[in-house]
């Protein structure tokens, strides 16, 4: 049995996993960052003290039935994307941790980014190895970040090339700012997915694009007008979640246009998603991951672990 460790601290979530590559069989162990009632997130200080004060408990439940000598290989992700200047101080308590962890069990230790772990995590689901080695286009949509990539494959890996983004407010943001209007708990995704559901009116929106790149800030004012309005929570929340879906939905056309008909993946907390995922699904046969491994995870980190390791060391 050979085991790959990962480990992610993101501004959101404190995330461990291991991939058991003789099964297949990933296992997770994370834990929202505590967020005071009626706050957006979290001050970067405070992040690296959540982190700090869950990481050790999350591993000791990760390997509490688990022989840790079947680990062979470490993995973290150590800065939000790769890109020169990529730097948040929350991933640094992952990636020292893991380093540690090499250091005192003598393996290999692997960095890779947060966005390169969100889009493993969703090829690992979604069993679409066969990207490891093509060209794809990625969403990377959350509270952090609101992003289209070109991903070039490598096979044990991905570059990848930007290709478009929000000039404003990130989707995850939106959701959470509307959510918290509407009296919602931080975060709000799923709990405002629960009352779009509840909406049978139609709704008609028009998204705001320059080129490929979009701008969201103006859902934010919109859905405040409709609370002043007395429009219901239930069709607010309909609408804050049909402007993000129409958003990315003309974006996809747009990047389609632009590079080609090549497979197109979804990943990060917002597109766990279940009304914009089907409608994806159906418009683009796009590929998506359950919540699980949507939302940030460490899941990712380790799956890409197992895959450098077995590059470098081609006898496993």
């Amino acid at each position: 049995m050979s085991l790959f460790l990962g480990i992610d601290t993101s501004n959101y979530t404190t995330s461990t996993a291991l991939f058991d590559s003789t099964t297949g069989e990933m296992l997770q162990q994370k834990r929202l960052l505590p967020v005071k009632e009626g706050q957006l997130g979290l001050r970067q200080s405070d992040a690296v003290f959540h982190h700090t004060a869950q990481l050790h408990t999350l591993f000791s439940e990760l390997v509490c039935d688990v022989d840790t000598n079947d680990i062979v290989a470490i993995g973290a992700s150590c800065r939000p994307r790769p890109a020169n200047g990529s730097y948040m101080p929350c991933f640094t308590v992952g990636e020292n941790t893991a380093h540690i962890l090499s250091s005192a069990l003598k393996l290999p230790f692997y960095t890779f980014s947060h966005q390169e772990g969100h889009i493993a995590a969703a090829l690992f689901d979604s069993k679409r190895d066969d990207l490891f080695s093509k060209r794809f286009l990625a969403f990377h949509v959350s509270g952090g970040t609101t992003e289209a990539v070109i991903a070039d494959g490598s096979g044990c890996g991905f570059s990848l090339e930007p290709a478009a983004k929000t000039l404003d407010l990130n989707a995850g943001q939106a959701v959470d700012r509307v959510g918290l209007m509407l009296g919602l708990k931080f975060p709000c995704g799923a709990q405002l997915e629960q009352l779009a559901v509840k909406c049978n009116e139609k709704i008609t929106v028009k998204p705001t694009l320059k080129g490929c790149d979009c701008c969201l800030s103006g859902v934010e004012n919109l859905c405040q007008k409709l609370i002043s309005d007395g429009k219901s929570s239930e069709y607010t929340a309909a609408f804050c979640l049909k402007y993000i879906e129409e958003t990315l939905s003309l974006m996809t056309r747009r990047l389609i246009d632009k590079y080609g008909n090549i497979p197109v993946l979804y990943a990060g907390g917002v597109m766990s998603n279940q009304i914009i995922k089907n409608s994806f699904t159906e418009k683009y046969n796009a590929i998506f991951a359950q919540p699980q491994f949507s939302t940030d995870n460490a899941a990712g980190i380790a799956y890409l672990t197992y895959r450098k390791y077995k590059n470098v060391h081609t006898s496993v």
